[in-house]
């Protein structure tokens, strides 16, 4: 017990050291939003990566998808890494840098509304940023609680409040640099506890060649593959067309995420991007793959009842604590501080996102368009405690399990702004009936399912919403009126501006002339 709580005092200090050393960054709100834009490969690749992935992957994620699929499971940590890590940096990286430059866009609805010319989609994307993010949150709050319970034995109640508090006070202090900073301290947390956990796991199997024997011997419970053995290490494990919706909504649904979307805003340099790809890309490949590696052993502790309701339903959050339960308390307390690190940074970006969203989009945008930046650096921080403060009363009262609220809260989001974001980058047709489309189909088809249950499972609702986002987008611009031709030139005449390169980047002109 010393040692965890020597391991917490330790991190919690440092936290709120970075907070306080960040306050120089947070001066103005172009520091407190966007660290002045000038974020390098490093901190903008670990923030990234630590808003990815949070105590809702390692704990609800990874125990309700490894239960179910096995070591399969890891397909999902694939899928993260190279859709929603390097294909995300690749496509939208540099253009969402260039273009919200040109339109001096902070925020995710800042953006639709130049770049639609719209000030009602504007005031409508700052809308559902704010109601679906707070469910994220409370999924986050709901995951870390459930650890600390089993290695403090803390009342729930007493985390949820801690953590918040403790996430508000740095993010407070030193803005989008105190949250990069510490996301960059705490993603390095999270590469070494990882590794540490699953081979401590496994040794406590038997070895690992010892814990795939023992898995599969277990027969699958799902439909198609009814009572077959060896399901649940097989290749695609016992139930793939299920599999495949939760890599799309864990994957593609980041792209359309306003808080991850947020750190391409910020980075610095060309330089920065190409080496934030590579960086981004393999922290994703060792943190999911390494959490849904470790849940897909989830059934070898099927046998304790800790994870099972009073009906004999499994509680899909209590199967990787309960993995985590007979470990030795050093390792324990590694592992609290690495679930602690991967919530706050996630925490930290989403209360960033939705301050500043309401504040630059929905006050000063529409309400009090002459604010100071003394007024809105006041109201940013003002929005961060409500925002806290009403993620945490729904974090005491949350709905059944962890996985449900994400997928709510990606479907809506996701659904909603992916499609309009990503062809905006690049397509100049796209019509404002087209996002109002994309809108309406993304918070329409999550919300409808929550009441309805027309889709089974909340997962493959969100990932439907974004596919369909997708298809909606291109035909309904097809058939609506366009865009003034002199707008939308002037949108993306930021990509036609002519830079000075180095020779290693690009040959110069008059080189390749005279080799003619």
């Amino acid at each position: 017990m010393l040692a965890k709580i020597i391991l917490l005092i330790i991190f919690f200090g440092t936290m709120i050291g970075v907070g306080v050393y960040s306050r120089r960054h947070a001066t103005d709100v172009n520091g407190f939003v966007l660290g002045g834009r000038g974020v390098g490969p490093w901190l903008t690749a670990f923030a990234y990566g630590t808003s990815y992935f949070s105590a809702v992957v390692f704990v609800g994620y990874a125990g309700q998808f490894g239960w179910k699929y096995g070591m399969s499971a890891t397909w999902i940590g694939i899928g993260n890494a190279l859709i929603g890590s390097l294909l995300a940096w690749v496509i939208l990286g540099r253009r969402t840098r260039i273009m919200s430059k040109h339109f001096s866009s902070k925020t995710m609805p800042d953006f639709f509304g130049k770049r639609y010319d719209s000030n009602s989609l504007r005031i409508a994307a700052s809308v559902i940023s704010f109601i679906f993010l707070i469910p994220y949150t409370a999924s986050v709050y709901n995951g870390l609680s459930r650890l600390f319970g089993m290695a403090f034995d803390i009342p729930y109640a007493a985390c949820v409040i801690g953590m918040a508090v403790l996430t508000g006070v740095y993010v407070i202090l030193g803005g989008y640099m105190a949250t990069a900073i510490n996301d960059f301290i705490q993603g390095i947390i999270m590469l070494f506890g990882i590794v540490a956990v699953i081979v401590a796991v496994l040794n406590g199997q038997g070895g690992f060649y010892e814990a795939v024997k023992n898995l599969a011997e277990f027969e699958s419970d799902v439909a198609v593959t009814a009572g077959q053995k060896g399901a649940f290490t097989s290749f695609l494990g016992p139930d793939p067309w299920n599999l495949f919706g939760v890599v799309v909504l864990t994957s593609l649904g980041t792209w359309g995420l306003p808080q991850m979307v947020h750190k391409f805003y910020a980075i610095k340099d060309e330089k920065s991007v190409r080496t934030g790809t590579i960086i981004s890309t393999l922290f994703a490949i060792v943190i999911s793959c390494g959490c849904y590696f470790l849940g897909g052993f989830g059934r070898l502790f099927g046998d304790s009842e800790a994870i099972y309701n009073a009906d004999g339903s499994v509680i899909y959050d209590a199967i990787v604590p309960e993995m985590l339960s007979s470990l030795s308390d050093i390792l324990v307390g590694i592992v609290i501080v690495l679930v602690l690190s991967a919530s706050m940074s996630t925490l930290s970006s989403l209360v960033m996102t939705s301050s500043s969203t309401l504040t630059l989009d929905v006050i000063k945008g529409s309400i009090a368009k002459k604010m100071s930046e003394k007024k809105q650096l006041l109201y940013m921080r003002l929005l961060i405690v409500f925002f806290i403060v009403v993620s945490v009363v729904i974090a005491l009262d949350p709905p059944a399990f962890i996985a449900q609220l994400m997928g709510i809260s990606w479907g809506a989001l996701a659904g909603a702004f992916l499609a309009p974001f990503l062809y905006g980058l690049y397509w100049k047709g796209v019509t404002k009936a087209s996002v109002w489309a994309s809108f309406a189909a993304g918070v329409g088809i999550t919300v409808a399912n929550m009441f309805f249950k027309f889709i089974a499972s909340p997962i493959n609702a969100g990932a439907i919403a974004m596919v369909a986002g997708l298809i909606i987008v291109p035909v309904v611009s097809l058939l609506t009126p366009k865009m003034k031709k002199e707008t939308v030139e002037e949108c993306f005449a930021c990509y036609n501006k002519k830079v000075v390169v180095e020779n290693k980047v690009a040959l110069p002109k008059e080189e390749n002339e005279e080799n003619k």
